[in-house]
């Protein structure tokens, strides 16, 4: 057991505070979600640069990459990509798979950055983790001063809509021999999800909490921002946006 997961065991805090910044750099979020569906991801990626018809060699920002399976499928593809993630063990698993056209760096998604880029996407709801409102201003205004002039930007976040209507209270999920017990429920406008496990004699509780932002709340901050939203998508194989039933909330901007 690493120093870090021992931390978060026994500082409550640590595991709740910026819950991102500790829950995403341990190996149990990784366990946990071990069976993200990585044919779907690449249908995804495939769907979506040939709708924004990238240039070949384009220089893409995969923002919030985790261990970077977006990345990777991404420069498979024939792009310029960095993987951006504040988790520095994501990124230091995600750098085993760089080359000469794919980097991998930690970066925090509200600064932006100094190149520019003809796509930055942000994927697999990766976004409205911060508890200040203002974080996510801040956050759009650096992917858009990190375009290039003709560049897009697209966030893959959840339809909150459906997913309140159809939230899971309770379950238990066992992945190599943890039993995850999760609690899902809605407070604050937030979408949250406790989860308590027990490995090797050791207790463990993490949250996740993601703001229930819809699609008019993200185009009020795109407002703000000077953004313009170009179109809307409610599934990876970019079918149209149903408000009350469609899987995810896919925004394409610039």
């Amino acid at each position: 057991m690493s120093e870090l997961d021992k931390s978060e065991t026994h500082n409550p805090k640590l595991a709740t505070n910026n819950w991102f910044a500790s829950w995403f750099d341990t190996r149990y979020y990784h366990i946990l979600y071990k069976d993200r569906n990585y044919r779907e991801a690449q249908i995804f990626m495939d769907n979506l640069t040939h709708y924004l018809n990238l240039p070949e060699k384009a220089k893409v920002l995969d923002l919030a990459c985790g261990k970077g399976r977006h990345s990777i499928y991404l420069n498979q593809l024939g792009f310029d990509v960095i993987g951006a993630d504040l988790s520095e063990n994501s990124i230091a698993e995600a750098n085993k798979n760089a080359n000469a056209t794919l980097h991998f760096e930690v970066h925090d998604m509200r600064e932006p950055f100094e190149a520019k880029f003809d796509a930055i996407f942000n994927l697999f709801t990766s976004f409205g983790y911060f508890e200040n409102d203002a974080d996510n201003l801040k956050t759009l205004v650096a992917i858009k001063n990190s375009l290039s002039e003709y560049g897009f930007a697209v966030i893959d976040f959840m339809n909150s809509n459906q997913v309140i209507a159809n939230l899971v209270p309770e379950e238990i999920k066992t992945v190599d021999e943890i039993d995850f017990h999760i609690k899902r429920y809605v407070k604050d406008n937030h979408i949250c999800k406790e989860i308590d496990f027990e490995d090797k004699g050791e207790k463990y509780h993490f949250t996740e909490k993601v703001k229930a932002l819809t699609l008019d709340d993200f185009q009020d901050i795109m407002n703000e921002a000077g953004i313009y939203l170009l179109d809307t998508f409610g599934d990876y194989k970019l079918k149209k946006y149903h408000k009350n039933t469609s899987e995810r909330l896919i925004m394409i901007f610039k």
